[in-house]
């Protein structure tokens, strides 16, 4: 599961909005709250190169499939497009895009297409580092 934005804002909301029992205090707490900071600075990382991030994985990976087209059959006309620019109209259209991916790359590997194997194993490097989130150095305990 790749939990969306909305998602870790609304578990962060969801485990600090009412207070433990008393024997929830200390370290647990503790804990709790240092988990909700750790992910409320993930969240802040999506926030701010998410979006953009999905345009261009999604423009990639269209191209990667267009580029393909011809030689494996594809039909690149009815992939899925959105103008909007939210995370959930974005995802819906990359799931569909990944979905074709997937079944293209089992093509190229059936043929042992080794070219265009090598290339989609590098943008899948690509997609990682648009996606990729950045942990802070934590303390140790």
């Amino acid at each position: 599961m790749t939990p969306s934005l909305p998602d870790i804002l609304v578990g962060n909301f969801m485990c600090m909005a009412d207070p433990g029992p008393p024997e929830q205090q200390g370290e647990f707490m503790a804990g709790k709250v240092g988990l909700v900071a750790l992910l409320s600075l993930l969240a802040a990382q999506e926030a701010e190169r998410g979006v953009a991030a999905r345009v261009e994985e999604n423009a990639l990976i269209r191209a990667t499939l267009a580029e393909a087209a011809a030689e494996y059959g594809l039909d690149v006309a009815g992939l899925p497009f959105t103008e909007e620019v939210t995370v959930s109209s974005l995802d819906r259209v990359n799931a569909t895009l990944r979905t074709a991916l997937i079944g293209l790359h089992e093509a190229i590997e059936a043929r042992d297409d080794t070219v265009r194997h090598h290339a989609i194993l590098r943008l899948y490097v690509r997609m990682a580092d648009l996606r990729r989130l950045d942990l802070p150095p934590l303390p140790a305990r």
